[in-house]
């Protein structure tokens, strides 16, 4: 059976080649009894429009370029579903590529999606001050790790971690400690700054001795256990009655170092999360957890790409609010401990 042409279905449905194209590209002049006709007509004869011929035509690929660097972290692979979805609702495709978070092969990926002749790119950065060079033409977003030098999307960092840390001393909890990320990670010092402004907040307002404590770990399951093992040592009444972790993978890693150390959850220790990835809400006890807005974070580095929306100033990035999401891994401090943490 010969492949049938866009020829074909314009005879077939009694239309011009060009009503056909309108049909395809969802040109609004078509009527609705046009569009119902052709249509039913290119699911008959099994039409496939070539992506390649339309886009050589067109000069518009249809194609959105994504990097990011880790597919393993489920939080990135979370953006990328969000962001597929998003340009297909826009009638486009993505190809993602992944940097293995080093800033040689983000380069050479940038390079390779300007030679797929992608309408745009959206990059979560590798960690470490290095330049950006978007490919001359193309318009490049930044998403999560934000650069000064291009528009860019993203949580807020800050805001959403001083969310959970308020949140933990509303409960009466003053020995918090954090779990930061990386060094060189914006996110990771945005989180941390939330942190110590709350923290700041608390010893400014309190007669007890409020001191921030924390150390830096990677956002990965092991650097969390091996953070929080070094955090929760040492004399119960030395040590924190609270968490905050700047990764839903570092508190879930908290948590198992807390297991190993027979430290109850969350009757000894309460721990906070941050990203709100969906593994959060199926471990046991359910990890509290900040959770970013991604749909949102997606639909708009989708959008701006694709100029239905303006695009983020360069150096004033647009930033989304954060919802805390309370379940089973914070409680107030015991009794025992609430004695300890008394304001004065």
């Amino acid at each position: 059976m010969s492949k049938s042409g866009i020829k074909d279905v314009a005879e077939r449905a009694g239309v011009a080649v060009g009503t056909v194209s309108r049909v395809l590209n969802g040109h609004p002049s078509v009527t609705a009894e046009v569009r119902a006709r052709v249509t039913a007509v290119i699911q008959e004869l099994g039409y496939r429009p070539d992506p390649f011929a339309r886009s050589m035509r067109s000069k518009i690929s249809r194609l959105i370029g994504i990097v990011i660097p880790d597919l393993t972290n489920p939080f990135f692979a979370e953006l990328v579903q969000y962001a597929e979805r998003a340009a297909t609702d826009h009638g486009h495709n993505v190809i993602f590529m992944t940097s293995f978070d080093d800033a040689a092969k983000e380069a050479d990926r940038l390079a390779q999606l300007a030679g797929r002749k992608v309408d745009g790119i959206i990059i979560v950065p590798s960690n470490g001050p290095h330049p950006i060079k978007a490919p001359t033409g193309l318009p490049l977003v930044t998403v999560d790790r934000l650069l000064p030098d291009h528009p860019g999307v993203a949580a807020d960092h800050r805001g959403g971690a001083r969310l959970a840390v308020d949140y933990l001393a509303s409960l009466g909890h003053r020995r918090i400690a954090c779990i930061a990320g990386p060094s060189g990670s914006r996110p990771a010092e945005d989180r941390l700054q939330g942190y110590l402004d709350v923290m700041k907040t608390l010893r400014d307002h309190s007669g007890a001795a409020v001191e921030p404590r924390f150390v830096n770990a990677a956002f990965d399951f092991e650097s969390g256990r091996i953070a929080g093992t070094h955090l929760l040592a040492g004399p119960r009444d030395e040590r924190p009655t609270a968490l905050f972790a700047s990764s839903d993978q570092q508190a879930i890693g908290c948590l198992r170092a807390a297991r190993d150390l027979g430290i109850a959850i969350p009757a000894e220790l309460s721990i906070v999360g941050f990203d709100g990835i969906p593994l959060s809400n199926l471990i046991a006890p359910r990890l509290t957890t900040i959770v970013q807005p991604m749909r949102q974070i997606a639909d708009a580095a989708i959008s701006s790409l694709l100029g239905r929306r303006a695009m983020p100033p360069v150096g004033t990035p647009d930033l989304f609010a954060c919802e805390l999401a309370v379940r089973e891994s914070s409680a107030a401090p015991s009794s025992e401990a609430s004695v300890v943490n008394t304001v004065r």
